[in-house]
């Protein structure tokens, strides 16, 4: 490691022990609150002794038997039912249509749809279906689904389209994380509410038809379009994943090329295969590693801006000081992301955060998703926002006790403890077989057609003792993690847009 790299990874390590310490300084009592509902059964120190413990011995015993990767495990695929698929694209649309006919038709209150499609049931459940089930938004996206009925109606009326443009191999997926950045900044800054989101939800339809219409439906889908770009790498997780077009039916022109477009997609299957094997079958850029960064430093900015510590040090920051310190928050996250990356390999740092993403992901927003999402019973009832009350619950309570407080800390004890351990074994057994790989001069058996990014050799240096720094910093977030959850919650005053106020657990 050069001097220039050993300093910033001092820093970086430096920067999150500061905020440890900070984080450290109140009191730990016998029972934090994670909201007014839930407070854990065990004293918090039992939960972050006990999770620190366990991420360091994951590490220790990956390291020691120098686990490596097998044979890429057997696949199989499997069709997805007509029905199953059609019904998800209506789902979709009527999802898409239902926001904008909301905000047309204004209104403020708790049947806002905007806010719950995009935050509780896009951010949260359709990104837990995609890490743990299969990619359902390859069905659900209501933008691909207005490109198709587009399409289809200028095919109708003789109007051919002119050939898509290819997007240069530099721009990667950079215009994916442009757009998560801005989504991330719309719900932990700006906090916009129903009428801003149905401005910005119509806004980013145009804009991604266009690129749609100007680059392909296929290619900027799986490089431009934030969502799917998103829930796909969140789908490397998954035992169900999505199948290329091109290794599903190998068409070549006269010249011997591939006549199918390489990002393409079959919609009507799907691959089975073992849970989380695709973290080590695929290749990471950096554009994707960013994009892994900014979502897991997301979710712990949104954690520890709502905890005491937090107003202590900044108080209640308006819009820019706010969008300065979510910044540069992330920016410590994925310099730290990037420096591993450089250090180590890429495949070790993307394959080994992502697990850790989901399971911050699944600690921090699972209340929220179980609690929130019930206000789909009342938009049923008032569709439009305008009093109605079609089937009696257009004045439904939310249920804030439907989990035990037990069974929630029990889940996001495992999330945060499970994602780390999953990423700490893929973490080493992706960057071991990128350095055999650099070592032997050959790309790795389960990267084909696939060139292995650039990153400092470790030939003659010993991994495992270049890895502890990395496990160091997941032990930290571990800890920085879970203290969040057990902080009590600071509310934020939401726009008087927005839906009204109700405990958004952390």
């Amino acid at each position: 490691m050069s001097t220039r790299e050993a300093l910033l990874s001092t820093r970086t390590l430096g920067a999150l022990a500061g905020f440890l310490l900070v984080a450290a300084a109140p009191a730990v009592v016998a029972a934090h609150g994670l909201s007014p509902v839930y407070e854990s059964p065990l004293p918090l120190a039992v939960y972050l002794v006990g999770a620190a413990a366990t991420v360091a011995l994951s590490f220790v015993f990956v390291l020691a038997r120098d686990m490596r990767a097998g044979p890429p495990p057997e696949t199989r695929i499997a069709t997805v039912p007509i029905v199953v698929r059609v019904g998800l694209r209506v789902i979709g649309l009527v999802g898409w249509v239902w926001i904008i006919a909301q905000g047309i038709a204004g209104g403020s209150s708790d049947a806002a749809v905007a806010t719950l499609f995009l935050w509780v049931y896009g951010w949260v459940g359709i990104a837990a279906l995609s890490a743990f089930v299969g990619p359902v938004w390859e069905w659900l996206d209501p933008f691909a689904t207005l490109h198709d009925i587009l399409a289809w109606i200028l095919r109708r009326a003789g109007v051919h389209g002119w050939a898509p443009s290819d997007l240069p191999g530099w721009v990667g997926v950079w215009p994916a994380v442009a757009g998560l950045t801005f989504f991330v900044w719309l719900e932990l800054v700006a906090i916009a509410g129903n009428a801003t989101l149905t401005v910005v939800v119509a806004g980013y339809t145009l804009v991604t038809l266009a690129m749609m219409a100007q680059f392909g439906c296929d290619q900027w889908r799986a490089r431009g379009e934030t969502f799917t770009v998103w829930f796909r790498t969140l789908n490397r997780l998954a035992p169900a994943g999505v199948v290329l077009a091109s290794e599903r039916v190998p068409v070549v022109d006269d010249e011997g090329d591939p006549d199918v477009d390489p990002d393409a997609v079959d919609p009507r299957v799907v691959v089975r295969r073992p849970f989380a094997s695709a973290l080590l079958a695929v290749s990471w850029s950096t554009s994707r590693i960013t994009l892994v960064a900014v979502a897991t430093g997301s979710i712990l900015f949104d954690g520890l801006s709502q905890t005491v510590a937090f107003a202590s040090v900044f108080g209640a920051p308006a819009t820019l000081p706010k969008t300065l310190i979510l910044l540069a928050f992330l920016g410590i996250i994925v310099v730290a992301a990037l420096t591993v990356s450089r250090t180590v390999s890429p495949g070790a740092i993307g394959a080994g955060l992502l697990p850790i993403s989901v399971g911050y992901l699944v600690a921090h927003y699972l209340t929220f998703l179980f609690i929130d999402g019930q206000r789909i019973v009342i938009a049923i009832s008032d569709p439009l926002q305008r009093g109605d009350d079609l089937f009696g619950t257009a004045f439904y309570q939310l249920n804030t006790t439907v989990l035990p407080a037990g069974l929630v800390w029990t889940v996001q004890l495992a999330a945060v403890v499970g994602g780390h351990m999953l990423g700490a074994w893929s973490g080493h057994v992706t960057a071991a077989r990128d350095v055999e790989a650099e070592e032997n001069g050959r790309e790795p058996r389960d990267m084909r057609h696939r060139r292995l990014p650039r990153f400092r050799s470790l030939r003659g240096r010993n991994m495992r003792v270049r890895e502890i720094p990395l496990a160091v910093v997941m032990v930290a977030l571990t800890t920085l993690t879970l203290w969040s959850l057990g902080q009590a919650i600071v509310q934020q005053t939401a726009p008087t847009s927005a839906v009204p106020a109700t405990t958004r657990p952390l």
